[in-house]
């Protein structure tokens, strides 16, 4: 019989941690909703939700010292999911109505506005999850719901063997943009898996069973 994953949903301010926790409740897991360093650092998986602007969810993080909690996991190898906003700010900065931000770095690249006529890139969408995504396995052909007028438009991390190369997935408004990246521990999703559907909870659960 398969273990009941544990998860924390870092709990730092930011608008949907209920929703994003009850979500990953319906994928399985067992969910605590908390910004407590000891038990984000012991749970199976840690979720990153992220509602807002860069620069105030940077500081909501830091102010939890929720930018140390992500490092010391992924340091041990151990997974972490960022969702919207808590996808940007992996990358080493976000720019966004003039404002120049540091992120947390976990990987190169700048978070920019979407050269799209129409923002923000709001509804349903399609994506190309990369061969042998994970996240993606089984519902590849899905939507998924997005809510955003930024994102990261390249990637340009090199991973050199034996470790695996990062699995990333394009979605398109205005241009392409990553929609999520999979990156050994480390995985994100631009849209909102908890409020794309069953397509979500798949998504969410195809997580869980990378947890070990």
């Amino acid at each position: 019989m398969t273990r009941t994953r544990r998860v924390v949903v870092l709990d730092y301010g930011s608008g949907n941690v209920h929703s994003a926790a009850k979500a990953v409740e319906r994928a399985g897991a067992e969910v605590e909703v908390t910004s407590d360093r000891s038990a984000a650092l012991e749970a199976d998986g840690l979720l990153v939700p992220g509602v807002g602007a860069f620069k105030a969810v940077m500081d909501q993080l830091r102010a939890v010292r929720g930018d140390e909690i992500i490092d010391r996991r992924l340091a041990g190898g151990r997974h972490v999911l960022g969702i919207c906003v808590g996808m940007q700010v992996l990358f080493e900065r976000g720019v966004e109505r003039g404002s120049d931000t540091e992120g947390l770095g976990e990987w190169p690249g700048v978070v920019t506005e979407l050269p799209a006529p129409v923002l923000p890139h709001m509804g349903w969408n399609t994506v190309t999850p990369d061969e042998g995504s994970v996240l993606f396995d089984g519902i590849a052909d899905e939507r998924f719901y997005f809510v955003h007028s930024y994102a990261a438009q390249s990637w340009s991390l090199d991973v050199m063997p034996p470790f695996p190369k990062p699995r990333l997935t394009w979605a398109e408004h205005g241009g392409p943009f990553l929609a999520a990246v999979e990156n050994g521990p480390l995985s994100a999703t631009q849209f909102h898996p908890e409020k794309s559907a069953d397509a979500g909870i798949r998504l969410l659960s195809n997580w869980l069973g990378s947890l070990d």
